[in-house]
């Protein structure tokens, strides 16, 4: 065997050692990633000097960069193992464990919940989505054939391109959360879940607009409307009423209205409307204020020790920043879930489980703005005023 082809041997050979390793490194660095470490009262995490969200950016950019690498020499000729190996040890020694330490780093009492399990999630996809792309490294010494890099023919997989992008992405989004930062991140879930809340509302109206229109003909109209449908060989409406209930068609409100649902369905729209502008106001009053020194404030002195809900439901006294954004954001995700029972309440027309669901809207609206009654001095504001005078003063 000539020179050239024994060092070309021993460079696939160590390619197909590399790919093992760092096929296990990321095993590993996934399941270290899924139960991030956690601070206790007795036991504080001391906090770090480094910035895990900064940390976690340069690392997923680094991770981009050498995946960009990694596609380009799997499908270009000549095929270089060496080339390779020597750029998946590169990720193996730097940017792989430092993304998995700005997780550990990023300890939820000065981070938050939130911003740790999203940090959490957005690593795991990139762990996951390298390990795609790894496994489309070729072993038998030749570049990727056309197929195996678009995903086309009998190739097995997407294909290193689509790889790569998924790669991409999730790097990106990885990255993304250093620009959002603690203040960011919370004003984005807190606009996802008022806009889930609109959604909601949209269907109910629609909802009671359909009813609407059903009823403006007379009693004389649909008596034809029956006849008509029985000579057509069609089902009789008290059959047909009968059909859709079983395949859970929503009920309609009956012209009489004997429990008063249509009253109910109006003052529930209008209360629901009024705590839109509640997540409105805490995000303008709450959230977006939120600034660099806050942000060092909260990573710095907050306790580590989680009150109980029902103490935090009480007073802001004692608990850190972190805990009231965390809290906050807990009573604010509610609010959807709640408003979906309350559609599907009226949707079968059941009055007290429609007065039930609302009044638990508007018990957790208002404890959403309890926990931010004043700033994050402490000290009251035009929020805290507003807050002041409860929430069925103004009709929720």
């Amino acid at each position: 065997m000539a020179p050239t082809d024994q060092k070309s041997q021993k460079d696939l050979s160590s390619l197909k050692i590399t790919v093992a390793a760092v096929s296990t490194l990321l095993a590993q660095l996934e399941a270290a990633v899924k139960t991030p470490p956690t601070s206790t009262h007795d036991d504080p995490k001391s906090p770090s000097d480094v910035s895990a969200l900064s940390l976690s950016h340069d690392a997923a950019k680094l991770i981009r960069a050498h995946s960009t690498k990694l596609s380009l020499l799997i499908i270009n000729a000549p095929f270089t193992p060496s080339a390779i190996s020597t750029v998946l040890r590169e990720l193996a020694s730097g940017p792989l464990p430092a993304l998995a330490t700005a997780v550990e780093i990023c300890d939820s009492a000065a981070y938050t919940k939130v911003m740790q399990s999203e940090l959490v999630w957005r690593t795991q996809k990139v762990f996951a989505e390298f390990g795609t792309l790894l496994r489309e490294v070729p072993l038998d010494g030749k570049v990727l054939n056309k197929d195996q890099k678009n995903g086309t023919g009998d190739a097995v997989g997407k294909g290193s391109l689509a790889s790569t992008g998924v790669v991409w992405q999730a790097c990106d989004n990885v990255m993304e959360l250093k620009k959002l930062d603690i203040a960011g991140l919370v004003v984005k879930k807190a606009e996802q879940y008022r806009d889930t809340l609109k959604d909601a509302i949209e269907e109910l109206q629609e909802w009671g607009e359909e009813e609407s229109d059903e009823e403006d003909g007379d009693e004389e109209n649909e008596d034809a409307h029956e006849a008509d449908d029985e000579e057509d060989g069609k089902f009789p409406n008290a059959i047909q009423d009968e059909i859709d209930a079983l395949f859970g068609s929503s009920l309609h409100i009956p012209t009489d209205d004997p429990n008063r649902i249509r009253p109910r369905l109006e003052s529930s729209i209008r209360r629901l409307k009024l705590i839109v502008l509640m997540y409105n106001a805490v995000i303008k009053r709450r959230f977006k204020p939120i600034s660099a020194l806050f942000l060092h404030h909260l990573q710095t002195n907050s306790r580590p020790d989680e009150l109980e809900k029902s103490v935090l439901l009480e007073t802001n006294k004692g608990a850190s920043p972190a805990q009231r954004l965390d809290a906050v954001l807990e009573v604010l995700k509610k609010i959807p879930d709640i408003a979906d029972e309350l559609a599907n309440a009226f949707y079968n027309l059941d009055a007290k489980e429609i007065d039930r669901r609302m009044d638990e809207c508007f018990f957790t609206g208002v404890a959403a703005t309890e926990l931010l009654a004043t700033d994050w001095s402490d000290k009251d504001d035009e929020f805290t005023v507003w807050v002041s005078n409860p929430l069925s003063k103004t009709g929720i």
